[in-house]
């Protein structure tokens, strides 16, 4: 089967799923990506959503986190404060799944306002809604989210969700729990925090992009392994669910 650049950025985020446990889900790009895992890689994941829903089996995407389809499936619906105050926050979760309409080198996000100028903004964007807290307090973050410089900025318009800070050690100064992000999977290839630094690093490129190309899709000078990996295409199966979820 030919696939799309988002499809295999979801399909790459899906199989980056196996073998944990449990996952606190933002909506769009992390959803479908998480709803594949459960479906293919991670059987036994639960899905946790902000609005309350405790292993969420949804037979379709879900429109919002307040679709009513995740309380009907889930194994059990808790208030908010119950979900942040004793799940979330005590780093109870495994991993924590956010996209963004801006990130920087060190995987800060802004999902907040667009332009310098917070109350005349070009955009004003959802808002924070949990995914500071997912940032700060999920044992470790993956970032799923497309790769341009509009994207990929050399500074935030706005830092909505810590990542690294500016740099090493900055987690650790704020009293962050959680490791931070991980890995960010975009339709280009998948960066990495490079463990002295902190700053993300492209490890690996979907089949057909270069690294040039990646490059040129970042807002600063991107750093690139000197061994990059290549994603491996997705599969005829992972397609064939991956279109049903999105009819």
């Amino acid at each position: 089967m030919n696939w799309t650049a988002e499809e295999i950025m979801t399909v790459a985020a899906a199989r980056a799923l196996a073998g944990r446990t449990a996952c606190f889900v933002g909506i769009g790009l992390p959803s479908t990506a998480a709803n594949l895992a459960r479906r293919l890689h991670a059987p036994d994941l639960v899905l946790i959503y902000e609005s309350g829903a405790i292993g969420a089996k949804p037979s379709r995407l879900p429109l919002s986190i307040g679709d009513g389809e995740l309380a009907e499936t889930a194994d059990a619906v808790v208030s908010v404060p119950e979900v942040f105050n004793y799940w979330l926050q005590p780093g109870r979760i495994d991993v924590g799944f956010l996209s963004a309409a801006q990130v920087d080198r060190f995987g800060n996000l802004n999902t907040t306002v667009i332009g310098p100028d917070y109350r005349k903004p070009s955009v004003r964007l959802p808002g924070a809604g949990g995914a500071p807290e997912i940032a700060a307090s999920c044992r470790e973050v993956i970032l799923v989210v497309r790769q341009n410089p509009r994207t990929f900025v050399e500074r935030l318009d706005f830092i909505t969700s810590v990542g690294f800070g500016s740099g090493p050690g900055d987690r650790s100064r704020l009293g962050l729990r959680g490791r931070g992000p991980v890995l960010v999977i975009t339709d280009l290839g998948v960066l990495q925090p490079d463990p002295v630094t902190s700053e993300l690093t492209m490890t690996a490129l979907h089949p057909g992009v270069t690294a040039d190309e990646a490059r040129a899709a970042t807002g600063w000078p991107l750093s690139v392994a000197a061994e990059v990996g290549a994603t491996p295409s997705p599969t005829d199966e992972e397609l064939h669910v991956l279109r049903g979820l999105l009819r």
